[in-house]
């Protein structure tokens, strides 16, 4: 597929979901991005700003199997990926699949399940399968988690531990809507249900086809070298406990080139990778003690200064990114 053609269908994604959705069309893009790099999405968000209603118009958008799980502290691991069930009938065991098995999964308030059944998540996030009894499951394509969670409200939470943070491809924060946004949004909803009415617009083999074509877009070695300026800068900042792994610089640069390709160009600039590190960054990093004060917005104040400092490539002409 072209990048052409990857523009247009993001476009068409895009419109669609802001049938529903008005405004936050970065945020709607940095969604796109995951999905187009077979990542996945933490909106962390206080409630009532549409983090549910965004999940559902993409899953709706795109022609594919969709499955919600309500995350709650009896949540057991078996009741996502499933479990064998004996048939007395057929005097056999029979494997019973869990909601996992499907093509994009809304974990809603994902906090709220216990680290067990959050670790039921790590395999088939990074690894696109489930193991149950020694069994290997492949998941089918596209696979795509978008996770949500209240950031404010902790009792009965237990916190995502580094391993599952580092799964998320991207971490978003919606927002408030500004005042036209907001009078926008009660015309919109005033006497109907817009999401009850959506209907896809692009098939799941077009997600792939996708997918498949990111690695189209080129990356300059200037790029490459800032990338890693980034990163390194993460490692040894005063204020950071942790800085981004390999994961993490792969995990960027695949998120520039899916944000090049949505804006319809085939190879990657600086605008590119400072307009996706928020989202890839923040989430990856860990403060030291003395900042932990600061929660969610110091990570991204940090991250936010290391792009000022670190200087980024000249921009050049179209081929030389």
């Amino acid at each position: 597929m072209n990048i052409e053609k990857v523009k247009i269908l993001a476009d068409t994604i895009r419109d669609n979901i802001s049938k529903v959705i008005i405004g936050k069309e970065e945020v709607i893009d940095i969604v796109l991005v995951s999905l187009f790099c077979q990542g996945h999405v933490l909106l962390e968000d206080v409630p009532g700003l549409g983090k549910t209603v965004l999940a559902k118009c993409l899953s709706k958008s795109i022609n594919c199997d969709f499955k919600r799980i309500q995350f709650t502290p009896d949540l057991l691991p078996s009741d996502l990926t499933g479990l064998s069930i004996y048939n007395q009938k057929e005097n056999d065991f029979f494997f019973r699949e869990g909601p996992l098995f499907t093509n994009i999964v809304l974990a809603d308030e994902i906090n709220r399940a216990t680290p067990r059944t959050q670790s039921a998540l790590l395999e088939c996030m990074e690894e696109q399968q489930i193991t149950v009894e020694g069994q290997t499951r492949k998941l089918g394509q596209p696979f795509f988690v978008i996770a949500t969670q209240n950031p404010l409200e902790t009792q009965g939470t237990f916190p995502l531990p580094e391993a599952q943070m580092d799964r998320f491809f991207v971490r978003l924060s919606i927002g408030y809507p500004n005042h036209e946004e907001s009078v926008a949004i009660l015309n919109r909803f005033e006497s109907e249900q817009p999401l009850n009415d959506l209907q896809s617009v692009v098939r799941e083999n077009d997600i792939i086809d996708i997918q498949n074509s990111m690695s189209m877009v080129k990356v300059s070695d200037d790029l490459k070298n800032y990338i890693i300026d980034l990163v390194e800068e993460t490692r040894k900042n005063s204020k950071l406990a942790l800085g981004l792994s390999p994961r993490g610089s792969l995990a960027l640069m695949k998120a520039a080139r899916a944000y090049a390709a949505i804006k319809g160009r085939d190879f990657v600039t600086p605008t590119d990778v400072k307009a996706i590190c928020v989202p890839v960054m923040a989430h990856r990093v860990m403060l030291k003690g003395h900042a932990l004060s600061s929660g969610t917005s110091g990570t991204i104040k940090v991250i936010e200064e290391i792009l000022e400092k670190v200087e980024a490539p000249t921009e050049k002409e179209k081929g030389d990114f």
